[in-house]
């Protein structure tokens, strides 16, 4: 299993995943898989979610991120039930110790019910704006729904039933991130705005506002995506390379140094936190990988705790533990080799 040596990133507009002939969905779906298998990286058109949906969210970043930061760091993730909240610049840390040089605030599925027990699940933290949640939340609804469809469709691409992902999605641990990247002033320092790292889950749906974004290709150079009006870009995480038994491939990327203040929008499209995440039955492998099963809430919760600065510092101390069996991290894809930002 490899990754080609692309030089660019393909754009496939998707409306004909929400057709009624199955013929058109599986026509889009062959160009998904393509993608997929070969590059890791694609960007869409035909998505469905309206201007006005991604201005309002895109709004309500821009007026969060402007208030002073000891006002955002009353809302801290580190102080959240279910890690959500505002996450300052220099909280993370990915492979290779690299600091990131953004602020963001994670979203989680607003999951509400007294029975809960995940880590990751729970009832978001929300700042003290009812336009805020009000906004943020309707987006996030109607990119969880674009998400189920992208399941349905990279499912007809493996050659699977349409429902194959249906019923261990129903109440994911899809978390979406709103990240500022703040203008560098310093025209000397080459600091990224994130490290490279590949993404833990199953794909990720990304609204940015500028470019930035850079792809490893098989041959080790970076590849810019360009900013495409009104596009997503879509990219496979470890999740979904496990489930496909290596025909879909997660691909490192980071975020170079940016030259004008950048808003991304980053939704991570999981599975239910008991998911065992594990090559599907049928699939014959592509490479000679052979990929040990982990649980979806458990590698998701494993990769963060080791990422955050405030769950580092409680493995530390030993209040954390992580799940047994837990991955390293960037465990998968182009991650399993050492890459550098």
């Amino acid at each position: 299993m490899a990754h080609t040596h692309f030089t660019s990133i393909p754009l496939i507009d998707v409306s004909g995943l929400y057709a009624d002939d199955l013929a058109q969905r599986q026509r889009v779906a062959d160009e998904l898989g393509r993608a997929a298998r070969d590059i890791g990286f694609l960007q869409i058109i035909g998505h469905g979610i309206s201007r006005e949906l991604r201005d309002g969210l895109i709004s309500q970043a821009c007026s969060f991120f402007a208030r002073p930061l000891e006002e955002k760091m009353r809302f801290y993730i580190g102080q959240s039930s279910n890690h959500s909240g505002y996450v300052p610049e220099g909280e993370e840390q990915f492979a290779g110790g690299s600091k990131d040089l953004k602020e963001a605030y994670d979203v989680n599925y607003d999951y509400t019910e007294a029975a809960q027990v995940y880590p990751l699940l729970g009832p978001t933290q929300w700042p003290d704006s009812a336009d805020f949640k009000r906004e943020v939340s309707a987006y996030y609804r109607a990119a969880l729904a674009l998400g189920d469809t992208l399941f349905r469709g990279f499912a007809l691409a493996l050659g699977l039933a349409e429902d194959t992902f249906a019923g261990i999605t129903r109440q994911p641990t899809s978390q979406l991130r709103m990240i500022h990247y703040p203008l560098d002033p310093d025209p000397v320092a080459d600091r990224p705005g994130i490290g490279a790292h590949t993404d833990y889950e199953c794909f990720t749906i990304l609204l940015p506002t500028a470019e930035g974004l850079q792809v490893l290709n098989g041959d080790g150079q970076w590849i810019d995506v360009p900013l495409v009006e009104d596009a997503f870009v879509i990219n496979i995480g470890d999740m979904l390379e496990v489930l496909s038994n290596g025909h879909f491939v997660a691909t490192s990327h980071r975020v170079r140094k940016v030259s004008e203040e950048r808003f991304a929008f980053p939704l991570f499209c999981a599975c239910d936190y008991p998911t065992r995440i594990a090559p599907i039955a049928g699939l014959p492998p592509r490479g000679e990988r052979v990929y040990t099963p982990v649980s979806c809430g458990d590698h998701l919760f494993a990769q963060t705790a080791q990422t955050f600065l405030y769950l580092r510092q409680r493995l530390e101390d030993g209040s954390l533990q992580l799940p047994d069996g837990s991955a390293g991290l960037s465990s998968f894809g182009q991650g399993r080799r050492e890459v550098t930002a």
